[in-house]
């Protein structure tokens, strides 16, 4: 964290003074490799807020950090009990969703910044933009949209952090943010916000790629580009295998 203090120092020197304070962010991981024996990780979040002149103000700003994606259509089906039984009825299909969203701060969102700034940034999950397909009425989109991220909240994809931000000196942040095991790949955009009376002052993002590697990779690139090979190659699998466990039971009779 010295080194980081020593940074800012520095960028504040050589981008002379200025009206509103800036932000020197930076991520413990740039990439994040998904193997066979991957369970979860923990990725820290932290930087700096450099304050004009180097003096921090008597009310200092707030800190919120964002890290979401990758964005991909998702349909959402919702069960019912008919005559007994749970099936499938209606369904909603979201055009683009976050597959993974985090927020950290300090303090519960809406105590830190309004309501259209909270939009405009997509500042927590209630301010979250998922863009729906035509077709609903607005109160059936809302029950999808309250569907999925209580579904994705279960599954530790969604998540928020009212106290996951740790100021030190009124400068220094750091937040952790988990990973879990089932986290989509693609590319991540970590976000950092600096906020004060209830607007956004600065913003600084870094990107974060997720991707598998090994077999995992092999078997994700085949399934992706020879989806036709990959789906025979499947079947010939599960007949394998289903014949050597029909073999191992006569064997044992």
């Amino acid at each position: 964290m010295r080194r980081l203090l020593a940074l800012a120092l520095c960028f504040f020197a050589l981008t002379g003074a200025t009206d509103a304070p800036r932000l020197v962010p930076d991520i413990s991981n740039r990439s994040i490799e998904i193997r066979y024996s991957f369970t979860g990780a923990e990725l820290l979040l932290f930087g700096a807020v450099v304050y004009p002149g180097g003096t921090v103000p008597d009310e200092p700003a707030d800190v919120v950090v964002v890290l979401k994606g990758p964005t991909v259509p998702i349909l959402m089906r919702e069960k019912q009990k008919i005559a007994g039984l749970w099936m499938n009825a209606e369904s909603h299909r979201f055009a683009s969703a976050p597959g993974f969203y985090a927020v950290a701060s300090g303090a519960p969102i809406d105590t830190l910044v309004d309501e259209r700034t909270a939009a405009i940034y997509e500042l927590g999950l209630e301010n979250l933009q998922l863009s729906s397909g035509g077709g609903a009425s607005p109160e059936e989109s809302q029950r999808f949209v309250s569907g999925l991220i209580d579904l994705r909240q279960r599954q530790g994809l969604y998540a928020e952090q009212p106290d996951g931000i740790e100021v030190t000196d009124d400068i220094l942040y750091r937040a952790t943010i988990p990973i879990p095991s089932r986290v989509p790949v693609g590319t991540y955009t970590a976000e950092t916000f600096l906020v004060r009376d209830g607007q956004v002052l600065a913003v600084a993002s870094r990107e974060i790629e997720i991707d598998k590697t090994g077999f995992e990779r092999f078997v994700a690139v085949a399934a992706e580009r020879r989806p036709f090979l990959y789906g025979l190659a499947s079947v010939w699998v599960s007949l394998l295998l289903g014949s050597l466990a029909a073999w191992a039971f006569r064997k044992r009779a």
